[in-house]
């Protein structure tokens, strides 16, 4: 860094071709969304997990989220689509999230990442939502139970999600038209409050006897 006679401050060369060759950061509001979310399915993850190792060594334990029938963290917890990889589900999430809590907090501190760092963020967090996509059928349809720890766990990663392909579409990362652009760039608020909706309304109709009763 230089500073000229007039008080003003340069950026080294150096440092100003690194920052302009192809670095790219984010503002508050996506750093702050991003430990936010990573802290929401880091708690989900290592509750389920407490609970998971307490009824692998008792049998007959029963989580404090199993309220009833429908919603019941144990029967999650004790069917096989819990151990998808051949190993607890939420493990994976402890390891995933505080990924994500890093990298937020990175991103506040005014870290700056290159193109293929923000798509390698996004095929992430599009692997975990397509993943919680597959456990909300698994247990609204075939184990017939609802966890709440891992609703927590679905919001957060599809909010986290939908922000971080914002981000690349507003940086035009990933590209789409430009009409497209703006209005996601306008209502951007719109795709995650359909989505999270659309599992609300799901819920809703799939147990409406069991709520109305």
């Amino acid at each position: 860094m230089t500073i000229t006679a007039t008080g003003a401050v340069s950026v080294e060369p150096g440092r100003r071709h690194r920052a302009g060759h192809g670095e790219i950061g984010a503002d508050r509001a996506l750093s702050w969304l991003l430990i936010i979310t990573g802290a929401a399915g880091l708690l989900a993850s290592w509750v389920i997990t407490i609970d998971k190792f307490k009824l692998l060594e008792d049998p007959s334990f029963t989580p404090g989220c199993s309220l009833n029938p429908v919603v019941s963290c144990g029967n999650i917890m004790k069917s096989e689509q819990a151990e998808a990889f051949g190993f607890p589900n939420p493990m994976l999430g402890l390891v995933a999230y505080s990924m994500v809590i890093a990298i937020g907090v990175a991103l506040l501190a005014g870290a700056r990442y290159r193109r293929w760092y923000w798509l390698g963020l996004n095929a992430g967090c599009l692997f975990g939502v397509g993943f919680c996509t597959w456990l909300q059928y698994q247990s609204l349809y075939e184990i017939n139970a609802l966890c709440l720890w891992c609703s927590l766990a679905w919001v957060a990663t599809i909010v986290m999600f939908c922000y971080v392909t914002l981000h690349n579409i507003k940086h035009r990362i990933i590209k789409v038209p430009e009409g497209l652009r703006k209005v996601l760039l306008e209502f951007h608020w719109l795709p995650p409050v359909l989505w999270i909706g659309i599992i609300g309304m799901l819920i809703l109709t799939r147990w409406w006897d069991f709520w109305t009763s």
